[in-house]
């Protein structure tokens, strides 16, 4: 990808995610108090996408008024623009998973862990505001045990739940070896280590998966 390709590509992406986040910012703001308006990531990271934004125009226009021997003027604006994304990349990740988010427009007060449970690289996909609400994680992976080997295997993590109705929470796996081996488990996050727990109740475990298989 050639430096105006990168830049116009950069351009839209980001655009749109500045220009949803803030859309929702207008429409929320009226409804929510400060503080609770502060807990939303989108909120505070805000000013590092309006910056890289900013960086993205000036290269942009330096680029245009480069002219026909344009190649024989240094031009650091690229560079500035890359460093600057690499510098920030889990910030500027974070809010294009937060333009996905379902808490994204949402003005309830809700018992969920919303913003404040999230963790980096990961969106709520669905939330029906009282009792459920499905996030959707990329780059998330475990080691853990498995029961039929007894060897430490790995897993990607398809997704968490949340049941705030029933104080639980869930947690789908999938063996980065086998595809079809996927497991759901009770899921209890702890300060220096989570935990896991079969699920017995086979009606609770039939629940969460079709909640899973619906989004």
């Amino acid at each position: 990808m050639n430096e105006k390709d990168f830049i116009k590509s950069e351009k839209d992406s980001f655009g749109k995610v500045y220009v949803d986040i803030n859309y929702a910012i207008d429409n929320i703001k009226p409804f929510i108090d400060n503080e609770t308006l502060k807990q939303r990531k989108y909120y505070i990271k805000l000013p590092v996408l309006d910056k890289y934004l900013k960086l993205i125009e000036t290269s942009e226009e330096q680029n245009k008024n480069k002219g026909v021997f344009g190649f024989l003027k240094k031009d650091d604006s690229l560079d500035l623009v890359k460093n600057y994304k690499s510098q920030n990349s889990e910030a500027l990740m974070q809010l294009e998973n937060c333009s996905k988010c379902a808490c994204l427009n949402c003005n309830l007060t809700c018992n969920f862990n919303s913003c404040l449970g999230c963790r980096k690289n990961s969106f709520i996909a669905q939330c029906d505001h009282e009792k459920l609400n499905i996030t959707h994680h990329n780059s998330y992976y475990l080691n853990l045990t498995n029961n039929k080997t007894g060897l430490s295997e790995r897993y990607s993590v398809l997704a968490t739940l949340q049941d705030c109705a029933e104080d639980k929470q869930y947690i789908i796996i999938q063996n980065m070896k086998n595809a079809d081996e996927k497991f759901i488990l009770y899921y209890y996050p702890g300060l220096s280590e989570d935990t896991y727990g079969e699920i017995t109740d086979a009606e609770e475990f039939d629940y969460i998966a079709a909640a899973y298989e619906a989004i």
